[in-house]
């Protein structure tokens, strides 16, 4: 048995209930052989968070990105969709964008010029039959177009299936919209607008990137990492999620709507207003964080960079036009702030867990059978998924 995979002992174990259950063993979180497995038969198996659509803001527009060691490219094309594809050139295999830009033509491969469509076809190949040739009997341009990653947007989020045999992704996603549609209606998604000054936090973190989602799951520690927001948001307030298989985290009953500056942020118009102080927060596995109060929403992709560091990318999304004008301008500079320092707080534990995990002397713990839960959930969507593969 290679020894940098988890054993079906060890999986057997996670799905055990809560009370009897350990955790994934050390190797889950240090291991490069692992994490290479787990993109190919976990997080490529189904829907994983890539990027975001808002960073893309024109027609034309090309950012590639790295996901998990592999090249992808996003880009929206002439038709205002968002496109992914395996970034590299078909003919020798050459990465084919080197750098986030604006496209007016097509994308060309630096090494012979080969050039493709905003969709991906092939459309230029320059002297392939000889000096002057662009065609050559035999060779068809549209088997050698850019290789496309299946994907969709939602909540601003670019989500990609590596493998191209997952559910559905309207499937994958309905359990969240269906428990959010009582916050946010069936207009809530359509009046989110991206923040303007700034494209929210980027932080990078000396830990596995499951150890950010397994902290986003839980408010056991918020009295402890998160002194200052336990003042008001306590450890009594929260309550845990576990709605459907492929999410769950915690909500509160005591957010803080922002008034600090005199300027109250609009609201989603569809929240109960017997509700306006709570707010949920869920992990969308494998690793989206996404935050939804009655007047802001958040969503968090954790890139997974190894298999002891990770990056998370915030955004924070508004509701409607009035809410990113200049009026609200303090206001959602302190919302941002505010979440700055939270997040913040969080880089100790994390990396601290991971440094914990280099020691034989821990063997995927236990769980609180009261506290844990939502952490467990995500033991077990994680066990599955490796059984399953």
């Amino acid at each position: 048995m290679n020894p940098d995979m988890v054993p079906s002992v060890a999986l057997d174990a996670i799905l055990q209930p809560i009370g009897k259950a350990t955790g994934l063993p050390n190797q889950a979180y240090t291991s490069e052989t692992f994490f290479a497995h787990e993109r190919d038969k976990v997080l490529g198996k189904g829907w994983a968070g890539l990027w975001f659509a808002s960073d893309l803001p024109r027609k034309g527009y090309v950012k590639p990105v790295e996901f998990m060691g592999l090249p992808l490219l996003i880009l929206r094309n002439k038709q205002n969709e968002i496109r992914v594809f395996h970034n590299v050139c078909s003919h020798r295999g050459m990465l084919l964008v080197h750098n986030e830009m604006e496209v007016q033509g097509a994308l060309r491969c630096k090494y012979h010029s080969w050039s493709y469509s905003l969709d991906g076809e092939l459309k230029g190949t320059p002297h392939l039959g000889g000096i002057g040739q662009q065609k050559i009997d035999g060779f068809n341009h549209c088997e050698h177009g850019l290789k496309p990653v299946r994907s969709a947007v939602w909540m601003d989020v670019i989500f990609v299936n590596l493998s191209g045999d997952a559910p559905a992704f309207e499937d994958y996603v309905k359990p969240l919209t269906e428990k959010w549609e009582p916050f946010l209606g069936n207009t809530g998604l359509e009046r989110m607008r991206a923040a303007v000054n700034g494209k929210g936090l980027e932080i990078e973190v000396k830990s596995n990137w499951k150890l950010a989602v397994e902290n986003y799951c839980e408010s056991y520690h918020l009295p402890w990492i998160h002194p200052s927001l336990n003042t008001y948001s306590r450890l009594e307030d929260h309550y845990h999620i576990m709605y459907g298989d492929d999410f769950g985290g915690q909500g509160s009953y005591a957010y803080r709507l922002s008034d600090e500056v005199g300027t109250a942020l609009p609201r989603f118009p569809e929240w109960p207003e017997e509700k306006l102080e709570q707010a949920e927060y869920v992990a969308f596995y494998p690793n989206v964080l996404l935050g939804i109060q009655a007047d802001h929403a958040f969503a968090m992709i954790v890139e997974p960079v190894s298999s002891e560091c990770s990056r998370e990318h915030l955004r924070l999304y508004y509701v409607d036009d009035e809410a990113v004008g200049d009026q609200h301008a303090a206001s959602r500079n302190a919302t941002l702030e505010s979440w700055r320092v939270v997040f913040a707080e969080d880089i100790d534990a994390v990396e601290g867990m991971q440094s914990g995990r280099r020691s034989p002397g821990y063997g995927g713990g236990v769980f609180s059978p009261v506290m844990d839960n939502p952490t467990h959930h995500f033991h077990q969507w994680m066990a599955r998924k490796l059984k399953a593969a």
